[in-house]
């Protein structure tokens, strides 16, 4: 069997289970994370937390499969074991990013809820205060007697 297969065959099993771990990694722990984020709305969380994976895994596995192609033959077990670290080390630095970019766009969103939780007044209005004469909140002083 030519080495440039068996490459190919390692490279994918790897990279896959790579994906597949980060994946169900982000979507275990993400999960409680959209869950805060959306204010306790489990429903929503599952839903984003399923379409953030769906998008996980299409990216990453769109690049491990493009990345495929090997430069060179492989020739024998040195240049089948350069060729794994290049590619598969590749792969992590992706991973790496994906991981750091779902997070960062997690955090935003949590941000962004944050700030409205603090813009939203802790109790409602109770009435309204009267409006005021147009000189403003003062009257002016009362004019006593002439001469006093």
């Amino acid at each position: 069997m030519d080495l440039t297969v068996v490459a190919y065959v390692i490279y994918l099993l790897i990279s896959v289970a790579l994906t597949v771990w980060v994946a169900r990694t982000l979507s275990r722990n993400g999960k409680i994370f959209l869950a805060d984020v959306l204010k306790g709305n489990e429903t929503l969380a599952d839903a984003v937390n399923h379409l953030l994976v769906v998008g996980f895994y299409l990216v990453n596995l769109g690049f491990v499969t493009l990345y495929l192609k090997a430069a060179e033959a492989v020739s024998d077990a040195r240049g089948l074991f350069e060729a794994l670290s290049v590619k598969i080390g590749v792969v992590l630095l992706v991973l790496g990013v994906m991981h750091l970019g779902n997070v960062w766009v997690l955090n935003r969103i949590r941000r962004r809820g944050v700030m409205e939780r603090e813009l939203t007044p802790p109790v409602g209005p109770q009435g309204w205060t009267r409006q005021q004469s147009a000189t403003g909140p003062w009257t002016p002083p009362a004019t006593g007697p002439a001469g006093a």
